[in-house]
């Protein structure tokens, strides 16, 4: 499977920030230890154009990123310091989710390690959210005639507020978000299909609601492509989750969500969204599982 990934990914923060930064050098690390990629599978994308990024965000946003002149409450929304080095790494991100999903239409499936940047809206960013790379991938690919119908799979703890924004008036863009409901964002921006899990849900109870609403969206959908935001926050203990996936909870998941859109024969598009774990290597380890699912299922289908 071909992912994407650039050194660029990561840029300093403050000392004691709440962002995992190390996770996405530790996601290649896994799974290139563990055989999962090799050398060959990994392209580096370069910066998403500014004339793409307008496809989604606004000119007076983009402006105040370009120039820095954010000012202190967009800083605190956002919740990251602004820097050159971190309006690349944006920009960087959403080239690989771009790219990403043009190879899951070559390939069936591909991957970005980075991306589901899911609360960025057009006019601003929020919770750690610069760019909405969903957005901006599935604006360019339709420009380019290469798609129509698309499903966004938001499994985040966090309701997918900036991508539902994104698509709000676009019927041909099905936006399914299963999240904690109690949960930031606190003001909901409806998807086209909200599933609300009270706090503490564990595996069954998770394991039922997929079971039920994932089939539900992709027969609303019908899609041509299908981006899949797994947000490993929905495991127990997680710093900024409240719902209590096991790691074998997490397994099934990916499983039941890389198996039933890659049985329906539909290209996927794999990204990382939100995760804090104890350690930015431990956050990696569960990013990895989706690699390994997407794996299991290739072998079967073999």
């Amino acid at each position: 499977m071909r992912v994407n990934y650039s050194p660029g990914y990561t840029v300093p923060l403050p000392e004691g920030h709440a962002f995992p930064m190390g996770k996405f050098a530790a996601l290649r690390h896994i799974l290139e230890r563990d055989g999962l990629i090799s050398a060959q599978d990994i392209v580096e994308p370069g910066e998403a154009a500014w004339e793409d990024l307008a496809l989604v965000h606004t000119p007076a946003y983009l402006d105040k990123l370009r120039h820095g002149t954010l000012d202190r409450a967009e800083m605190r929304r956002l919740g990251l310091p602004w820097s050159p080095a971190l309006v690349r790494r944006s920009r960087l991100a959403v080239r690989g989710t771009v790219n990403a999903a043009w190879m899951a239409l070559e390939d069936g499936v591909a991957a970005n390690l980075a991306g589901g940047t899911h609360h960025a809206f057009p006019d601003h960013g929020e919770g750690f959210c610069v760019l909405n790379d969903v957005g901006v991938a599935v604006r360019v690919l339709r420009r380019g005639g290469w798609i129509g119908r698309v499903l966004v799979v938001d499994l985040d703890v966090h309701q997918g507020n900036g991508t539902a924004a994104v698509f709000t008036d676009d019927p041909d863009t099905f936006t399914f978000s299963m999240h904690g409901e109690g949960n930031y964002p606190f003001r909901e921006t409806p998807s086209d299909l909200d599933v609300g899990l009270p706090d503490g849900t564990g595996d069954a109870g998770y394991e039922e609601a997929l079971l039920t609403h994932l089939p539900q969206a992709l027969a609303r959908s019908r899609p041509e492509l299908v981006f899949y935001l797994g947000g490993v926050d929905v495991l127990a203990g997680d710093q900024f989750g409240r719902l209590a996936l096991t790691r074998a909870g997490l397994e099934r998941r990916d499983r039941i969500v890389i198996g039933t859109i890659r049985d329906e024969g539909l290209p996927l598009a794999l990204l990382l969204s939100g995760g804090y774990a104890a350690t930015p290597e431990l956050t990696a380890e569960l990013h990895a599982i989706a690699h390994r699912m997407a794996r299991e299922v290739a072998t079967r289908a073999a």
